[in-house]
């Protein structure tokens, strides 16, 4: 009787009675290329025990090293399993089981294997170090990361040209940015894939200055970027709102054939729509040959930032009869769009139908995407009822979401009991005290506003500034609230005096209301709205671009309600368009009108 594959028996290690090898049967090796679940793996190795080839060195690598390549946490659990029989594992094994734990979600037990191993006499290789140092990366294991570092300078492999870059990355993904920088440095003579790390890192960071910097030295070093160089340029456009860098960056992709990758011409739209530039990211949409997952996703994304609610449905339709299915972005971008346009019982369809229809589970941004729709709306109760009831414990950022609910609809005693559930996470973030000293003061509860600027000042809570950049003939020009009164900024701030002049003219009333400083009267509370951050790098681009071109201002927290009425009536009567994005979303302003229908 001839053994065939057995993917359709169940319970198969029941059936293994054979104590005699079987050499004609097929090779376990040859099934493993067919081999797409984990159920399969597990029914090859009985399989392999069947014809008493399960402590086979050479085929248990194999298993291995397929389960590790795409894993899963039962895929990871499965492959240590199989680790563990090895009585004598080699290097080469353990590379496989860190390279398998630095994908997964559980990162962090791959320097616990590796301590394991070394105990035991196994010494790393030029293979190892990378994985591991990405493990930590992903995990933020500064100090695990730290002991590499140690390890890789004693046995000579920290200068490696794969282990350099690695390096970096770790201290960049955990936050110490100065250290990430140093190696670099210390580099004699990096190689592209060093650039590489260097300008993601800066990118990781939200540090696109010195990403570009990065780049305009490898270039004057005459290396060849490749499409990862590209797309961490790109990423540095979009973050800064860079639309005529972004469009040379784009020339100079098409020039060197880097359009021919799928993920650069996603990033491309990405950056267009971070710019302001919902043509652009159309375009380059509409000409790609093909198109995956990211591409339509990141297409439906732009559109609801924009607040082009129905389009990034109707795109989402699209996607759907082109048979591309869907993922967590896609999702993202659909009760995205819902939040932006108020369609509360849309935005829950979606939500439910991402775990229904597609088996794929809401992330932390998913449950803070549809709190902020919630949230929006007014149903703060079932907000706050939707935080309670979740499945993980409640983050910062689904409570800071509901505060800054709480104080769009001035619901002062529900912010009260968030603003206690924030601090019980982290009390050193200026912009909560703000939140809620603003609405105390729009209260009348003068007294809890002294209270909360005293607990500021003992904690030493600096405010956030409001910063906003704007982008004049290829230079990115940062401006923050308040500083129309220095010296420097004279001119800007005389052509910003006769602009508010105007606008009272067409109808403009300041919001002084928003201002809550007792010691200030009505004049000083004007003027310290006239020199908003945003305000100022407006009347800056009015000054210094020709008539008739749009100006593009991108904004480091939310747009505050003067701001929005004034932008609207300066399109008005400039004639200009205004595209400003703030940490929220994109606001078109054309002739006196924005496109949020003033809902944001």
């Amino acid at each position: 009787m001839t053994t065939t594959f057995p993917f359709s028996y169940p319970n198969i290690y029941n059936n293994i009675t054979s104590t005699k090898p079987h050499t004609h049967l097929t090779s376990p090796l040859s099934l493993l290329p067919n081999c797409t679940s984990l159920n399969e793996f597990k029914q090859i190795q009985a399989y392999s025990i069947k014809t008493h080839l399960q402590n086979d060195i050479f085929i248990l690598s194999k298993f291995i090293n397929l389960c590790t390549l795409n894993p899963n946490a039962a895929k990871m659990e499965y492959a240590h399993q199989l680790f563990d029989i090895i009585s004598e594992p080699d290097i080469i094994l353990f590379n496989y089981m860190a390279r398998g734990y630095a994908r997964s979600d559980t990162p962090l037990a791959a320097f616990l294997l590796f301590v394991r191993v070394l105990w035991v006499g196994i010494f790393p290789d030029y293979y190892t170090f990378p994985s591991l140092l990405k493990a930590c990366a992903k995990g933020k294991g500064l100090d695990e990361g730290k002991q590499l570092h140690c390890f890789a300078v004693k046995y000579g492999l920290n200068d490696d040209i794969y282990v350099c870059p690695a390096l970096i990355n770790m201290y960049i993904e955990c936050n110490d940015i100065g250290s990430g920088g140093l190696i670099f440095g210390r580099i004699v003579d990096p190689c592209v894939i060093s650039y590489n790390a260097i300008i993601s890192g800066y990118v990781r960071a939200s540090e696109p200055n010195k990403a570009l910097s990065m780049f305009r030295e490898l270039q004057a070093k005459k290396l060849e970027p490749t499409y990862v160089t590209m797309l961490g340029v790109l990423s540095s456009c979009g973050l800064l709102g860079a639309l005529d860098l972004g469009k040379w960056v784009h020339g100079y992709v098409k020039e060197h054939g880097f359009d021919q990758y799928v993920k650069v011409n996603t990033g491309l739209i990405d950056m267009y729509a971070k710019c302001g530039s919902l043509d652009d990211a159309d375009s380059v949409f509409e000409s790609m040959a093909f198109k995956d997952t990211p591409a339509w996703s990141a297409m439906i994304m732009t559109y609801a930032l924009h607040g082009q609610g129905v389009r990034a449905i109707s795109l989402f339709e699209n996607m759907r009869k082109a048979r591309v299915q869907p993922d967590g972005i896609t999702f993202l971008g659909l009760i995205n769009a819902c939040n932006h346009a108020g369609w509360v019982e849309k935005g829950w369809k979606y939500f439910n139908s991402m775990r229904d229809e597609y088996g794929i589970n809401p992330g932390i941004k998913h449950y803070g995407c549809l709190l902020d729709l919630l949230g929006r709306a007014g149903c703060l109760d079932e907000a706050y009822k939707f935080v309670e009831e979740l499945p993980i414990k409640p983050t910062l950022l689904l409570w800071r979401t509901l505060l800054a609910a709480c104080s769009s609809h001035g619901n002062v005693d529900m912010a009260e009991r968030v603003i206690g559930r924030i601090f019980e996470l982290d009390d050193s973030h200026s912009g909560d005290y703000v939140i809620l000293s603003n609405m105390c003061a729009r209260a009348g509860r003068l007294k809890d506003v002294i209270h909360l600027r005293k607990l500021m000042k003992d904690k030493r809570v600096a405010k956030l500034p409001g910063c906003s950049m704007i982008e004049v003939n290829n230079r990115v020009h940062e401006f923050f609230s308040g500083d129309g009164t220095h010296a420097e900024h004279r001119e800007l701030h005389e052509a910003l005096d006769m602009l508010f002049e105007k606008l009272k003219l067409v109808g403009y009333v300041p919001e002084t209301s928003l201002v809550h400083y007792a010691d200030m009267n009505e004049e000083e509370k004007e003027i310290a709205l006239r020199y908003h951050s945003e305000k100022l790098a407006i009347a800056f681009g009015l000054i210094n671009t020709p008539p008739g071109t749009a100006i593009r201002v991108v904004k480091n927290i939310r747009v505050c309600r003067d701001c929005h009425s004034a932008a609207k009536l300066i399109s008005l009567i400039s004639g200009r368009k205004i595209i400003l994005r703030d940490v929220q979303r994109f606001h078109h302003f054309n002739s006196g009108k924005c496109s949020c229908g003033d809902y944001w």
